[in-house]
C-alpha cells in the first residue's frame, strides 16, 4: 500500500535491504532554515559527512506529492531555490500535499514518519522543537513531541532549540514516556549552547550504548522514539548571554509583530542570526555536521546489535 505513495532512493533501499547504515535527514533546513544557496551547500555538506562516517544519508520531503525518502543533488537544489514558498510539512499536513501533488519540507515530526515508513531508524537533525514560551496561554506545543512519543525513531540533535521555554519540553517528553539520553554529558543541550540548568534521563558516552538501548527497547515493543542530545562542539558554542540576550530581542519582536504558530520558529532563527551577526548560523551548521556524525556512527552500531 504504501508504495502508491512512497519513493525509496534505489541506493537507501538497497542499504535498507542488506541492514546496512542509514541515517535520515530532513528537508525543512533546507526550505526553511537558511538562505539560498547556503541551505544547498549544508545539505550537500551534511549528506557527505554521513558518507564519510560510513552510512547512507536519506534526505526526505514531498515533491509533488510523492513521499520521498532520499533525494538526489537536483531536488535538493530544488528545494533550495525555491524556499520558504515550500510549505513546511508536519503530519496534519502530509495527506495534502499528496493529494493535491505538492512540493512540502519536511519538519522533524514528517521526517520521523516517512523515516519509519521506509524503516529508517536514526535521524539527525539541528533541533527539536518543544513547548514555546508562553504556552501556558497560547498552548503552543510543537508537533515534534507528539511524535517523539509515537514513532519509533530515534532523533539525534543538540538539544531543543534555545528559543523555546526547556523545563516545560523536559516535562512533556518526561510526561509521554520519551527517553532523553545526553551523549557524552549530564546537562540538557541548549542548542547554541553545550549545556543548560536542565538535565537529561541517561548520560551514555558512546555511539554503541544508544544502539544497544535503542535495540532493546523496540525489540520490546515500547513504542516511542528518543532524543539523543548531542551537544554542540565547545569551538562553536556561543556565549549564554549573548544568546539569550538575543532571543529575548527576538521573542518580543514576534509578539510586537503578531507572528506565531509554525511561522514562529523560522522567524525567531532568522532574527536571532542577525542579532549575532550571523554567529548563529555558522554555529547551527556546525552542530548539524556534528549530529550527522553522531547518527551515522548510531547506525553502524544499530545494525551490528
Amino acid at each position: 500500500m504504501l508504495e502508491k505513495y512512497l519513493d525509496i532512493q534505489p541506493e537507501v533501499a538497497q542499504a535498507l535491504a542488506e541492514n546496512k547504515p542509514v541515517v535520515a535527514l530532513e528537508s525543512t533546513i533546507i526550505s526553511h532554515g537558511m538562505p539560498y544557496p547556503r541551505n544547498v551547500e549544508t545539505a550537500l555538506l551534511v549528506e557527505e559527512t554521513i558518507r564519510e562516517s560510513g552510512a547512507i544519508p536519506a534526505t526526505i520531503a514531498i515533491i509533488k506529492g510523492r513521499l520521498k525518502v532520499g533525494l538526489d543533488k537536483e531536488q535538493i537544489e530544488y528545494l533550495g531555490k525555491a524556499g520558504t514558498s515550500v510549505t513546511k510539512v508536519s503530519r496534519r499536513d502530509i495527506p495534502f500535499m499528496v493529494a493535491g501533488e505538492k512540493d512540502g519540507a519536511t519538519t522533524v515530526a514528517a521526517t520521523m514518519i516517512l523515516a519509519e515508513m521506509a524503516g529508517i531508524r536514526v535521524f539527525a537533525t539541528g533541533g527539536i522543537g518543544g513547548v514555546h514560551r508562553g504556552a501556558q496561554q497560547t498552548f503552543d506545543i510543537s508537533a515534534d513531541l507528539q511524535e517523539l512519543a509515537n514513532t519509533n525513531v530515534a532523533v539525534v540533535c543538540a538539544g531543543a532549540k534555545s528559543i523555546l521555554d526547556l523545563a516545560l519540553t523536559r516535562e512533556y517528553l518526561e510526561t509521554q514516556g520519551v527517553p532523553v539520553i545526553g551523549y557524552q554529558t549530564d546537562s540538557l543541550p541548549a542548542f547554541y549552547t553545550r549545556e543548560s540548568e536542565h538535565g537529561i534521563d541517561y548520560r551514555l558516552d558512546s555511539a554503541q550504548e544508544i544502539a544497544i538501548a535503542l535495540k532493546a527497547k523496540w525489540e520490546m515493543q515500547l513504542a516511542g522514539g528518543a532524543v539523543i542530545a548531542n551537544p554542540i562542539p565547545v569551538e562553536y558554542a556561543m556565549p549564554v548571554e549573548a544568546i539569550n540576550s538575543a532571543i529575548e530581542q527576538a521573542l518580543a519582536e514576534a509578539d510586537e509583530q503578531g507572528i506565531a504558530g509554525k511561522e514562529s520558529t523560522p522567524f525567531l532563527l532568522a532574527r536571532v542570526c542577525e542579532l549575532t551577526g550571523g554567529n548563529s548560523l555558522d554555529s547551527n551548521v556546525q552542530l548539524v555536521l556534528n549530529n550527522a556524525r553522531l547518527g551515522a556512527a548510531i547506525a553502524k552500531s544499530y545494525c551490528e546489535a
